[in-house]
């Protein structure tokens, strides 16, 4: 059963009630039906089952049948542990991971409402026909990846708060900074119109991932000032929007084209950040369980990342301007003999790591945890997808990146 919990644990608007609409069977839409009717409820039972002996470490016995030797020092008892049981550290790891699963699930969610599939799954959009046949120029499946993703990332952040709060721990809980505007065109929720928390709508997108992972011979935790190239420099600079503003944003079918576009790109940058937060989360933590959970959870970033990576590729080349701010983007044609920038090398080629004496490998990058946390709020801060937000929600989001930074891994 997908968690639930009280308000506080889930921390979603009403558009992400899951609370018994998993089990319910939902008709198929697009003559395609979810990865979800195959796969059920399975996936998200036993994460935090395990129990807490996990947390509970038996004494070591004392050589010579329990006597000590003379001379010897005395081990110390073992600390009692904390209400709850989950120490400080790994809570702030937990907590950061939530937060910034819930602000995914946000912009997911306005991306399923105007470009998805709407069901008891992900509720509360009609969906936008001209913005989704743009989308579906992609791959015709972009809607039910869309669903799926969206999904995936509101049972993260409830998991996440839910085993939180059952382990006596603060909830991330961001509902007080739902106040962006977002979309007003045709299919999103006119509840939500005015309570968003991210903004898709000014965004400067990074695609350097794009070569970082077609490039064999730098790793940006071996070569920190090493410049890999944007894919689509255009989108680098400027603010582009990535769904449609209003419906007069949907009258241009070039333009229009432009907006999917940028979606595509928008879609594994963001997940590509999820793809080395989880690993480099997990080198911090002190409970196994906790281990268990971000290393668990954070192979299904990677999932989503490699998805739109290999649809991000399929974007038509073209040129066009926003008819609102003037500014231009270019899509180039990436079916392409250079191997960083060949849509078709989805894989992560093998690159230096740990040292450069060793062989070269296929791995996750960068892994580096020193100030990741921090990282990912600066990420997102400059990709524009905060912008309108107040001072306090910035303040909130630093801390919270704090203090997952300052977690070290210690004995359970």
């Amino acid at each position: 059963m997908k968690a639930t919990s009280n308000s506080a644990a889930n921390d979603i608007g009403k558009n992400e009630d899951r609370s018994e609409a998993k089990n319910k069977e939902v008709p198929p839409q697009k003559s395609a039906v979810s990865r979800r009717f195959f796969l059920g409820k399975s996936l998200a039972v036993g994460a935090g089952t395990v129990g807490a002996g996990l947390l509970a470490k038996a004494a070591l016995a004392l050589p010579h049948g329990g006597r000590r030797n003379r001379g010897a020092p005395r081990p110390r008892p073992t600390p009692p542990p904390r209400p709850g049981g989950l120490t400080a550290g790994d809570a702030a790891l937990l907590r950061f991971a939530a937060a910034a699963e819930i602000l995914e699930a946000d912009f997911w969610i306005q991306y399923n409402e105007l470009a998805g599939v709407q069901d008891d799954e992900v509720p509360g959009g009609t969906g936008n026909e001209d913005y989704t046949e743009a989308i579906e120029v992609l791959d015709e499946d972009m809607p039910i990846y869309i669903h799926d993703n969206t999904d995936d990332e509101i049972t993260h952040h409830q998991f996440l708060n839910a085993y939180l709060v059952s382990h006596l721990a603060a909830p991330a809980n961001l509902d007080q900074f739902r106040t962006l505007m977002g979309s007003t065109a045709t299919g999103v929720n006119p509840d939500l119109i005015g309570h968003r928390l991210t903004n898709l709508t000014q965004l400067t997108i990074d695609t350097s991932w794009w070569t970082r992972y077609r490039d064999d011979s730098h790793n940006p935790d071996l070569d920190p000032n090493h410049i890999f190239p944007q894919v689509v420099p255009t989108l680098a600079v400027n603010q582009h929007t990535a769904i449609p503003r209003t419906d007069a944003d949907t009258t241009d079918p070039n333009f229009l084209q432009a907006i999917a576009n940028t979606a595509a790109f928008h879609f594994p940058t963001i997940e590509q950040g999820g793809n080395s937060l989880y690993p480099s989360q997990a080198l911090r933590a002190t409970s196994e369980e906790v281990l268990r959970i971000l290393l668990s959870i954070g192979p299904t970033e990677t999932m989503h990342f490699q998805t739109w990576s290999d649809k991000a590729g399929n974007a038509p080349p073209l040129t066009a301007v926003d008819p609102v701010t003037g500014v231009s983007v270019t899509f180039p044609d990436l079916e392409v003999e250079d191997e960083l920038l060949n849509k078709s090398l989805i894989m992560p080629e093998p690159c230096p790591f740990l040292n450069r004496r060793l062989p070269i490998v296929s791995i996750i990058r960068p892994t580096k945890t020193e100030g990741v946390a921090m990282g990912v709020v600066q990420f997102l801060t400059d990709m524009g997808l905060f912008i309108g937000q107040s001072p306090a929600f910035f303040a909130y989001m630093q801390q919270l990146a704090t203090d997952a930074d300052n977690a070290t891994r210690g004995c359970s």
